[in-house]
């Protein structure tokens, strides 16, 4: 997992990249919580997910969002962090010209940032979300979301209300020509403190199938 600093909108970012050994491999960007609230991409499900796109032969990348440990600039109320995370794509994809597609996953403010750049991002062929904060931020940028992914949430979340994630899950399954999975996982709270096994069973074998299926 050799770190990686490449540039960013406002300065130089940190980051965690792992190189495939295959030609042409896909890609994947992972994106991490809150930074006002302790977010790095050292964060438990972060670094998970990470894991589990290396496992797979995906061209890895994991990176801090401005003003989180050597990243520059200052926390911009998630705008600036979407350019950041736009800059680390065009960064992992300029290494890896020949991809044979991008994934995105994030985890609760990073789920967030996540959705709205596959809005962005065509080549974008599918997206993992794991609690993202429907009750906290506007999702109506969705229209159409783009492609197919799985969101997660725990039941006995105590930042995210599994309603509100539960209607945009309602939102975005009466559109065409894209599938989403939705899974909830009981007794669960934001950080899956007790879950991080059942969740990543899960999110492992959505990946799983849709690596099989070739979509």
């Amino acid at each position: 997992m050799p770190e990686v600093i490449f540039p960013g909108p406002e300065g130089r970012l940190q980051g965690r990249y792992q190189p495939s050994t295959r030609t042409r491999p896909p890609v994947a960007i992972i994106l991490h919580p809150h930074p006002q609230s302790g977010g790095t991409m050292n964060n438990a499900i972060t670094l998970a997910m990470y894991q589990m796109f290396v496992k797979r032969g995906f061209a890895t990348l994991r990176f801090n969002f401005r003003g989180v440990g050597r990243s520059e600039g200052l926390f911009d109320n998630g705008v600036g962090e979407l350019s950041d995370a736009a800059s680390a794509l065009d960064w992992l994809q300029a290494i890896n010209p020949e991809s044979s597609g991008t994934w995105v996953a994030g985890y609760s403010f990073g789920a967030w940032i996540g959705m709205q750049l596959l809005m962005r991002r065509p080549e974008v062929k599918g997206f993992i979300s794991v609690a993202p904060p429907a009750n906290l931020y506007d999702f109506g940028f969705l229209a159409p979301c783009p492609s197919s992914g799985i969101i997660v949430q725990g039941m006995a979340d105590e930042v995210v209300t599994e309603p509100a994630v539960q209607k945009l899950v309602d939102k975005l399954k009466l559109q065409r020509h894209i599938t989403i999975d939705y899974e909830k996982i009981v007794g669960a709270n934001h950080f899956f403190a007790a879950e991080m096994e059942p969740l990543m069973n899960i999110v492992e074998s959505y990946l799983d199938r849709r690596l099989a299926s070739g979509k």
